[in-house]
């Protein structure tokens, strides 16, 4: 095992991903690591980057960085997932332990690619499920367990819903989701969806390639039911591209006796309605805010900024490391993410619910109809 501080490096891709939501800056500032490299194509975005991080060397390509500069860390930062195979490999199979930008990559067979590769060469990877870090998202499970809601019934989610909805944003903000989902309710067991553009079940018409590098895509409307192995609750998932865009990027947990909602981010709103009608009905209810001290409490953390939490989220992977456990948000929980985001595609074309994990692993689903 090498020893602290370790040396740690950044792969970016200006105009095609760039840095992702700031994943090169939160190598920054960890006692445990030292920046020494970054590669980017584009040689002003290179410049940039290699100042903003404070580093001399600067790489058109990240394969002779990271012979070179032999960091045992690297941020896998670019925002388009169309590379984020070769990337991912490309470190792992040197020994490299990796910080991803999510979705984790467009198809399963680049997924169980990654898996087998950080298995075969005992490497950790975590991935940029920010929420998943939170510390209200913490109490919220809390609260779940010590029965603040009671028997958990349902959960609902939906994406952002502006220009993007229905396949665009299952696939980009839809991996957020269901990393949640599963962060509540463990491992899913089946998914059964239904895919529709204007109204109508996709076909061969509809399936298109998404933008920054997503892969294939179809349907302007997504509604999905998810079963899960441990618990009888299932989950919902819907996006649409309606006239207003949505404000409603996030989960409901409906339980026997009330609903928690939670959004998005490093310190989403999040609040508990201790109310078995779910609407406030129930004489002397209110909504109540949780925060990262607790129901009702003042918020001690001043900044909700994703630079905090992605700080969060390396320091978690060096814990990881050295401890050769799995990151909180790992390799493993990127792929299951982005095995649910594709259920969809196979159960709106099998015409019926699939079973976890997918039997048809090789080709995207919507190849069958491309």
């Amino acid at each position: 095992m090498f020893q602290a501080p370790y040396r740690a490096a950044v792969i970016g891709r200006t105009g095609r991903g760039d840095y992702g939501h700031g994943l090169d800056v939160a190598l920054l500032d960890q006692p445990k690591l030292t920046v020494v490299a970054v590669a980017d194509e584009n040689p002003k975005g290179l410049a940039a980057a290699a100042k903003r991080l404070g580093v001399d060397n600067a790489y058109a390509d990240y394969r002779e960085m990271l012979d070179r500069e032999k960091p045992q860390f690297v941020s896998v930062a670019p925002r388009w997932i169309d590379t984020h195979r070769e990337m991912v490999l490309a470190c792992v199979e040197r020994g490299i332990h990796v910080f991803c930008e999510k979705p984790m990559a467009p198809t399963l067979a680049d997924c169980d690619a990654i898996v087998t590769a950080c298995e075969r060469a005992h490497t950790k990877l975590a991935m940029a499920f920010q929420t998943r870090y939170s510390p209200r998202f913490e109490r919220v499970k809390e609260l779940i367990a010590d029965g603040a809601i009671g028997e958990v019934l349902e959960l609902r989610g939906r994406g952002k819903e502006d220009r993007r909805g229905g396949g665009e944003d299952l696939m980009v903000l839809g991996s957020h989701i269901m990393d949640m989902f599963r962060g509540i309710q463990g491992e899913a067991a089946w998914c059964f969806a239904r895919v529709t553009e204007k109204g109508r079940p996709i076909g061969k018409g509809e399936v298109r390639q998404g933008a920054e590098g997503l892969g294939l895509l179809a349907g302007d409307r997504i509604d999905a039911t998810y079963g899960f192995k441990s618990h009888p609750a299932v989950a919902h998932f819907a996006s649409t591209r309606p006239k207003e865009p949505g404000q409603r990027f996030g989960i409901q947990i409906l339980g026997s006796r009330g609903r928690i909602d939670i959004a998005m981010g490093a310190l989403p709103p999040a609040f508990l309605l201790a109310d078995p009608t779910w609407s406030g009905a129930e004489k002397g209810t209110k909504w109540q805010e949780i925060t990262s001290a607790g129901v009702g409490k003042p918020e001690t953390i001043k900044s909700n900024s994703l630079g905090v939490i992605n700080r969060q989220i390396v320091a978690d992977l060096i814990q990881a490391v050295e401890n050769d456990v799995q990151p909180r948000a790992s390799v493993y929980d990127g792929r299951a993410a982005t095995e649910m985001i594709l259920a969809c595609y196979a159960s709106q074309i099998q015409g019926a619910p699939v079973e976890f994990p997918l039997k048809k692993r090789t080709n995207h689903p919507l190849e069958r109809l491309s």
